[in-house]
């Protein structure tokens, strides 16, 4: 496995300066999660309510279209966390793919294609076809297993209500066991309550998935993340997850989800009705929280809401520079900001980089 950037200690005392007591080396390595907004291709697919893009569909989805969506989401990908780590993100999550082949083409643009990517995907029963799905640098992260994960939910006549599935993805983090289940839960739509249950279960499945993980290994670090369409204390974050604010009030095989902090700072992910929201999040085990243990732990987390990714006129004006304003397109980005983390390990005196 390729070594992983060596980063003097000045630089992680700028991202943390709480965490470190003395001048040693350190590993560092960045995790995220970005919802990339209706990355469809131009391909009709009968088997999904595709139409809208389309070359010939009310959105006018040509090619062009498509490759200029490409290229800016790229270049939002290239950036992330190469303000500590100059190979940016290792392992992101990604949501509202319409497959395999939109992140094939995503991670040949110019911006990413020297990094490798590679990909984790499996097709959802999502009624419009949008899926979740992984993407890693192998020199960082090798996985060893995969699956997707039915979110079982039912109407209330009894009917299936089809959506995204989760993706559960083990592997090693520089040989180290690390465990990623990447979400998309039910939207709010037909209101917040009615649809609370939906999000509640899409909670509960990654609680049991952490829960048994935790019987075969009581430190085993489990990531959580994905567009939740919930907040970080609505009833799935800080009910049925359990997920603290506070690394100290962590219990013993909890969560932390440090993106609390950032909202109850009033910073969002995605705007609606000119409230923020903060839906997009990366919530991690207690086995990634702890001080005094080897190998990666939390160092900080950030929410990637740079000047160019807000949109600057109209009607949604200081929203993030969404793709599309109605039917208009707009050559913005995505109506989410991405969010991220970096862990963090010592690198020991004798021990192999």
């Amino acid at each position: 496995m390729t070594k992983h950037i060596f980063l003097p200690f000045f630089l992680l005392l700028l991202a943390c300066s709480s965490v470190f007591s003395q001048k040693k080396d350190y590993k560092v390595a960045c995790v995220g999660f970005y919802n990339l907004e209706n990355l469809f291709d131009t391909i009709d697919s009968p088997d999904t309510d595709d139409a809208e893009f389309l070359p010939n569909g009310i959105r006018r989805w040509t090619n062009e279209v498509y490759q200029d969506k490409l290229k800016n989401l790229a270049r939002v990908v290239s950036e992330l966390g190469t303000e500590v780590t100059p190979d940016g993100v290792a392992v992101l999550g990604v949501a509202e793919i319409e497959n395999r082949l939109v992140l094939e083409d995503l991670v040949k643009q110019e911006k990413l294609a020297k990094r490798n990517y590679q990909i984790v995907h499996y097709d959802s029963p999502d009624r419009r076809g949008v899926d979740v799905g992984l993407l890693y640098q192998p020199k960082y992260f090798t996985v060893t297993g995969s699956r997707a994960i039915p979110l079982l939910i039912y109407g209330e006549d009894g009917e299936r209500i089809y959506t995204r599935d989760i993706l559960y993805v083990s592997g090693l983090l520089d040989g180290e066991p690390l465990h990623v289940l990447v979400n998309h839960w039910p939207s709010r739509r037909g209101g917040e309550a009615a649809t609370r249950p939906f999000r509640n279960a899409g909670a509960l499945i990654c609680k049991n998935v952490k829960d048994s993980l935790l019987t075969l290994d009581p430190n085993a670090k489990v990531i959580v993340m994905g567009d939740l369409n919930d907040d970080p204390n609505s009833p799935s974050v800080k009910k049925v997850l359990a997920a603290a604010a506070d690394k100290k009030e962590v219990k013993k095989g909890g969560f932390f989800n440090p993106m609390e902090e950032f909202f109850q700072k009033g910073i969002g992910t995605m705007a609606y009705q000119d409230a923020w929201s903060l839906f997009d999040q990366v919530i991690i085990s207690q086995g990634l929280v702890k001080e005094r243990q080897d190998g990666y732990r939390y160092l900080k987390a950030h929410v990637y809401n740079r000047p160019y990714l807000i949109q600057k006129t109209g009607q949604f004006k200081g929203y993030p520079f969404r793709t599309f304003d109605f039917d208009n397109y707009i050559g913005g980005y995505s109506d989410h900001f991405p969010v991220y983390l970096f862990l963090v390990r010592e690198v020991r005196e004798g021990a192999k980089p």
